[in-house]
């Protein structure tokens, strides 16, 4: 008894015979991507030594203080 494998019923093709159709993540990954890489890139001018938020210090401290315990 053999097996049949799923055919595609949509053939949908661009000119040429060429299946044009790319899924979600083709697309969006690679555009994340970029707008990432420009971020970073447009935002690399304002590094220097920086004093870290008092929000995340509180909650580090407290952290540790639950830790201890």
């Amino acid at each position: 008894m053999t097996a049949h494998a799923p055919t595609r019923t949509d053939h949908r093709r661009a000119a040429g015979g060429v299946d044009a159709r790319l899924p979600w993540w083709a697309v969006t990954l690679p555009v994340i991507a970029f707008a990432v890489l420009l971020a970073l890139t447009v935002g690399g001018g304002e590094a220097g030594a920086a004093e870290p938020p008092r929000d995340l210090v509180r909650l580090l401290e407290l952290l540790r203080s639950l830790l201890r315990q």
